[in-house]
């Protein structure tokens, strides 16, 4: 069976979700705002939710089509195979959104695509009434310039959560992005990772993962293992795939500071939940006293930013020292993620690249120095 899917991802992230999903083997992936489609059949649906490090959810898409009216909305989701996914007992709530279209109702919208399914399905299996008792099947559905795409989200709880912070600290960054943000300082398996605001270790935590090549998913279950879609033997092979391509002699070490004692205790514990401990060196240590410990290095950090933890004077201070602190040297990167236009003059430095990406609704530049 071929599948078409699709990947919501933060802004910013989709050419890194592009390229992983190739790597996995998908086909005719392609580029949208904030999200990338792609085909394969359930092994490559199981392998993306399982690898993917970028993404926010797999979805099967199940149709895609004009709606610039409640009734064309309603004919054609009730014309998808909806019986090929969901049971007679199934559960199937109804969530999306509505941008520049004609139909701008979001409840509205979720009442007549629940009730085409319903009539779908009515059809179908010869029954009135549906109790909903069995598994989730989301349906998700997106409207957008009177384009409607309807999906089911195959992954439950979202792709970036790995399991490994049940508990952090105040204003975290989002794995997926802390993940990218190494992806795109070329974090590799022989570098020293640094990150003096290390708070819970996401960025630390992410680094080592990607240097070791361990798939996020590799411990966890998502939504559509209870539907009974995939069958056992995928699954199966899918982890132990991953399971073959996981690095374990490597020079990788990380190295994490914070002026909070009470981050590095949960990084080192989170670290421990996702098996990457051993590869931790962590201090208290104010950023002012920032020292390195190799000669050559990858540093990725997200420092407080004056918007969310403190006033905007004192991150300019930090920004100030990170640019004393991070000076030009051979060997040596420095990736910085800040909200603040003024970040470069108070870095000191023009930066060699910057990616606009956002921070949950923050926007924010990724500021690369590596000359």
């Amino acid at each position: 069976m071929n599948l078409l899917m699709t990947a919501p991802c933060l802004l910013g992230l989709e050419g890194l979700v592009a390229d992983e999903l190739k790597m996995m083997d998908a086909q005719n992936v392609r580029v949208e705002n904030g999200r990338v489609f792609f085909e394969g059949g359930k092994d490559i649906l199981a392998r993306a939710n399982i690898n993917s490090r970028f993404s926010e959810r797999i979805l099967i898409v199940l149709g895609r089509f004009n709606a610039s009216s409640f009734e064309e909305l309603f004919e054609g989701v009730k014309a998808l195979p909806w019986a090929d996914f969901i049971g007679c007992n199934d559960t199937f709530p109804v969530k999306g959104y509505c941008l520049n279209s004609t139909l701008h109702s979001v409840p509205d919208c979720q009442k007549i695509i629940k009730k085409a399914v319903v009539e779908s399905l009515k059809k179908e299996y010869k029954v009135s009434l549906f109790k909903e008792s069995g598994p989730v099947h989301q349906i998700q559905f997106s409207i957008m310039k009177n384009e409607a795409v309807i999906m089911l989200d195959t992954t439950g709880r979202g792709l970036h959560k790995r399991g490994y912070r049940p508990e952090s600290n105040i204003a975290p960054i989002r794995e997926t992005l802390a993940a990218a943000l190494c992806s795109l300082s070329h974090l590799r398996h022989y570098h020293a990772l640094y990150d003096p605001c290390c708070g819970s270790g996401t960025i630390l935590i992410e680094g080592a993962m990607l240097a070791h090549n361990i798939a996020p998913g590799i411990d966890r279950n998502f939504e559509c293992d209870r539907w009974g879609f995939i069958e056992e033997s995928v699954w199966k092979s899918e982890r132990q795939r991953c399971h073959d391509i996981i690095k374990k002699d490597t020079d990788f070490a990380a190295y994490g500071s914070d002026i909070d004692p009470h981050a590095l205790e949960l990084t080192m514990i989170n670290s421990k939940r996702i098996g990457v401990d051993k590869y931790m060196h962590l201090e208290q240590r104010d950023i002012k006293d920032f020292a390195f410990y190799t000669q050559n290095c990858t540093l990725v950090t997200n420092p407080p930013y004056g918007e969310r933890m403190l006033d905007v004077r004192e991150a300019e201070k930090i920004y100030h020292i990170m640019g004393e602190k991070f000076l030009p040297q051979k060997g040596r990167s420095y990736g910085i993620i800040s909200p603040d236009e003024e970040f470069e003059r108070n870095f000191g430095r023009k930066a060699d690249k910057r990616r606009k990406l956002y921070n949950g609704m923050i926007k924010c530049q990724y500021y690369s120095y590596f000359k």
